[in-house]
């Protein structure tokens, strides 16, 4: 039900769109024959509602991945087409009224030769709606792009960490991160393996996972987890638990069921061989000495669950010199880390996506997601803390990334 409001909401938003538009294009060819335009009001309405009704469907019945991917797509970038389109259109709608207003007290001859000045060349309006149009094109071909070419357009991306406390047996160690795989928006699974692969190639030492694995249930990764149990490291694979883990976006018939999805979840971890800290921490060795890893079940910032309980995570780590925290929402180390335990060294986590859309360059950066995290991609340090936020390797909703790539992120631990 949580996610039907919304979708009605917006379907009703898109037909009121629909009707703006749609009256717009026909006042800007009013040399249509009754044909022409019966054909296109056919073209359009039906476009619209056959759209609509798909997703509905989608959402209610149990259709192939493939077919509900593309009719949200469809449905998403019409959506934001059309948006792009509407500001254009009532531009020339408050222009058109100040006309009527002029004309009201111009005298009639100026009237006339003003009219007879706009015949000789195109009307403002029609210039205005064609321009729409142009408009509207961008974020189109933008998301159509980003879909073809960013969804699985998987980047590694280094960077080196420096740790004072570091024992030098793990001076030059290399570590990997995957964060928010969601399986459940996977249609490709030739791509996802090849990403897979790339981290592989890298030959990282350990790697950690830092959550949302699935959209919200375990049956997503049916087809993908012969995949990630690939992803194995000499001194093991950690993982823990992000927001969508928990299945809370999902519709469940009883809490049993959800409660049993995510025990589920939890042996899809055990069978890959993945180590999954909830709310605890292992420690690693190298020549006799010891390195620790904490993890800790999701705790977000606002709405999201705050499920992670890090006193049980740090119990019996007072004698370890360095500790890696493993933690889904990056909100949580403002919130909580920074202020509360300083003895941390570094937090690793994913859940922003980067809002799969941006700018992501060595001179600049940015995306809408910064206006809502302080934190939401790449290293930042404070005191003698730091964390990272992985972008993801997979995507939600909008199946496709723009300027904000698939992140595979593979780490040098220095001491110094």
């Amino acid at each position: 039900m949580g996610r039907i409001i919304p979708l009605i909401i917006i379907s009703i938003l898109l037909s009121i769109f629909d009707l703006y538009i749609y009256k717009a294009i026909l006042s800007v060819y009013p040399q249509w024959s009754k044909n022409k335009a019966k054909r296109f009001r056919n073209i359009w309405w039906g476009f619209s509602i056959a759209l609509i009704l798909g997703v509905f469907i989608s959402i209610f019945f149990n259709i192939p991945l493939g077919i509900r991917a593309v009719l949200l797509v469809g449905f998403f970038i019409t959506f934001v087409t059309k948006f792009f389109f509407i500001p254009i259109l009532f531009a020339d709608d408050i222009r058109r009224a100040f006309v009527w207003l002029k004309r009201k007290i111009v005298s009639e001859p100026a009237i006339k030769a003003e009219l007879k000045a706009e015949e000789s060349t195109i009307s403002r309006s029609s210039f205005l709606v064609k321009a729409g149009v142009g408009v509207a094109a961008i974020p189109f071909g933008t998301l159509t792009w980003g879909i073809v070419s960013g969804a699985y357009d998987y980047q590694v991306k280094r960077q080196t960490l420096y740790f004072p406390n570091l024992p030098k047996e793990f001076d030059g160690i290399k570590l990997g991160q995957l964060s928010d795989i969601h399986s459940g928006s996977f249609y490709n699974k030739k791509a996802v393996e090849g990403g897979v692969n790339l981290l592989l190639k890298e030959k990282p030492d350990f790697i950690f996972f830092t959550g949302d694995l699935v959209n919200g249930k375990t049956s997503e990764m049916s087809q993908y987890q012969d995949i990630f149990a690939k992803v194995k490291a000499p001194l093991g694979v950690y993982s823990t638990f992000g927001n969508h883990d928990y299945g809370l976006y999902e519709t469940w018939p009883t809490e049993a069921a959800r409660l049993k999805n995510l025990e589920d979840l939890k042996k899809v971890h055990q069978l890959m061989g993945w180590n999954l800290l909830m709310n605890a921490h292992k420690r690693i060795k190298v020549d006799g000495q010891e390195l620790g890893i904490l993890g800790i079940e999701n705790w977000g910032g606002g709405r999201f669950p705050k499920f992670g309980k890090m006193d049980e995570a740090i119990k019996n780590t007072d004698d370890l010199p360095v500790k890696l925290l493993l933690s889904h929402d990056p909100s949580h180390w403002r919130l909580e880390v920074l202020e509360k335990y300083p003895s941390i060294d570094m937090s690793f986590a994913g859940h922003t996506h980067g809002a799969q859309f941006g700018i992501d360059s060595q001179l600049f950066k940015w995306s809408p997601v910064q206006y809502i995290y302080n934190e939401w991609a790449g290293l930042y340090k404070q005191g003698n803390q730091q964390l990272y936020v992985n972008v993801g390797f997979g995507f939600l909703g909008y199946p496709g990334r723009v300027g904000i790539l698939p992140e595979i992120t593979i780490f040098e631990l220095r001491r110094g």
